[in-house]
């Protein structure tokens, strides 16, 4: 069973995404194509978790997900996961843990690909000189993000 559902966030609206109970997008501005609205008790659950991290009370997500992407955008997206709450790190740290060390472009451009943002923290992956840089959602979520973290 696939469904979707919306959320309003602190930002404004994000949609949630499952394919038999494991979430399969948190996406911003936009619905899923092709997935029907529904609020099932999952997607309520996952509106909960993401609540609470919203308020500053929730530093860890307990959701089964289930993204599809390449092989590699799997692993960046799984190495995205290992990111502790308040921390940072560059594209090519990501591209280090990996093992794939010259592949910083396409750790960018698989973080850009991210299907469940927020739960698989791309927000967390800035430049290597600091700089904030591109985000699905836009720099200011971003900042938003990064700043519930501190």
């Amino acid at each position: 069973m696939r469904a979707q559902w919306k959320m309003e966030a602190p930002f404004g609206e994000i949609w949630l995404a499952e394919k038999d109970g494991m979430l399969t997008h948190v996406v911003f501005h936009s619905s899923v194509e092709g997935i029907p609205e529904e609020r099932t008790a999952f997607l309520a659950e996952t509106e909960r978790q993401l609540s609470e991290y919203f308020s500053g009370k929730r530093r860890e997500f307990d959701l089964p997900l289930a993204p599809e992407g390449t092989p590699f955008q799997l692993a960046v997206w799984q190495a995205l996961q290992t990111i502790p709450y308040g921390h940072t790190c560059s594209y090519g740290e990501i591209a280090e843990k990996i093992g794939n060390p010259k592949a910083a472009r396409a750790v960018g451009m698989a973080n850009n690909k991210n299907p469940i943002s927020i739960i698989v923290p791309c927000h967390r992956v800035i430049g290597a000189n600091g700089a904030l840089t591109g985000y699905g959602g836009g720099i200011d979520i971003k900042k938003f993000l990064l700043e519930i973290e501190k």
